[in-house]
């Protein structure tokens, strides 16, 4: 009988990532400020946004370290149950706001059928609940999951890579605006969406790939560490180089950027990991986030749009008193009550689940 190779269930390291990817993907979200076509809004952009490119590489890390017992029809069940359904379950008040507030939501689909809208948001994500959009991409890259694990197994996946990162680089990810949209009949909206989908799916396959490799081959990851300062150099060049093409061209691509910190991050959180493990409270609070981050992903938009309305706040916040500091410290604030409110509410909605059935799986219904 042969012996099934064993590997940890997540690693330490990779579980705090997760944990500071959402904290970064909220922040791109809230803390975005300033006035359109000012250089301080492209250092802003630069620095807090394209953090699911993180997300994308620990999807593509943890795939590749979980491979070794793939099944595929096992794991497209578990994907159903961890992912889909509580996609479907959290879309229920992005729906409701669709539905009910047309006009404040920006709902692209205002005045057809309810029976007709339901599966056209839940199909793309990116009307009902902006953010996920992510779930219908990443549901390609379960569908071809066969496919990267037998070119992994042939040796070809990651002789890719260098064309794939070609693809991030030249081919940018995808923006659809509500705005955008207007003046489109109701299937052309729906196929600017499908359209924004396929492309952020070919934007990030280097990300998701390069995952698979550094999990792969997770010596790689001490390297990155050793060759941190290099990295720090060349992350700061091609940050400075997306904002000068930002504002003299109108051209953005947070990827590049972003594909250096992840490298840099995780190679910071490795080579510190039993520094984190030996103070428990630290790890047990980045442990909570990171358990926390998939619902966290799912329903923070929902309180985002809620504080904006309660204080009359578009999504781009413009200059508070025409100063740079005092709009910096309300963003802030906005990124800490959306980002508290949102767990709470997970907390409770687990809570009230747990003390309903106490034997219920609640990552079905929350993703925590």
């Amino acid at each position: 009988m042969e012996n099934t190779p064993k590997k940890t269930k997540i690693l330490n390291y990779i579980n705090v990532f997760r944990g500071l990817a959402i904290l970064l993907i909220i922040m791109g979200h809230t803390m975005q400020f300033g006035r359109p076509s000012d250089i301080m809004n492209y250092i802003n952009c630069e620095i807090i946004c394209g953090g699911t490119a993180l997300f994308i590489f620990i999807s593509g890390f943890l795939f590749q370290h979980l491979s070794y017992k793939f099944e595929y029809k096992n794991y497209m069940k578990k994907k159903w149950t961890n992912v889909i359904m509580p996609y479907l379950i959290t879309s229920i008040p992005g729906l409701f706001f669709c539905l009910y507030c047309p006009i404040a939501y920006k709902n692209s689909f205002n005045g057809l059928s309810a029976y007709i809208q339901i599966p056209l948001h839940l199909t793309i994500g990116r009307v009902h609940n902006i953010p996920t959009w992510f779930i219908p991409m990443i549901v390609i890259f379960f569908i071809f999951s066969f496919l990267f694990l037998k070119l992994e197994k042939k040796k070809v996946l990651y002789k890719l890579l260098p064309l794939l990162f070609l693809i991030t680089v030249f081919f940018p990810r995808g923006i659809v605006e509500y705005e955008s949209t207007l003046g489109l009949d109701y299937l052309a909206k729906y196929l600017v969406y499908v359209k924004y989908i396929l492309c952020n799916f070919l934007h990030f396959l280097s990300l998701y790939v390069f995952g698979m490799y550094c999990s792969s081959k997770k010596e790689i990851i001490d390297k990155f560490y050793d060759k941190r300062l290099l990295l720090w150099i060349i992350m700061l060049l091609l940050s400075m180089a997306d904002i000068y093409a930002q504002y003299k061209y109108h051209y953005s691509n947070y990827t590049i950027s972003k594909t250096i910190l992840t490298v840099l991050v995780l190679g910071y959180l490795k080579h510190y990991d039993e520094f984190i493990l030996s103070h428990k409270k630290t790890n047990k609070t980045l442990d909570f986030i990171a358990k926390y981050s998939f619902g966290l992903f799912f329903i923070h938009w929902y309180w985002f749009f809620i504080y904006n309305q309660i204080f009359h706040l578009e999504t781009f916040m413009p200059l508070v008193n025409n100063s740079y500091i005092v709009t910096f410290g309300f963003v802030v604030l906005r990124f800490i009550f959306v980002a508290i409110a949102s767990i709470l509410t997970l907390f409770a909605a687990k809570y009230i689940l747990l003390k309903i059935n106490k034997d219920i799986n609640t990552r079905k219904f929350l993703g925590i």
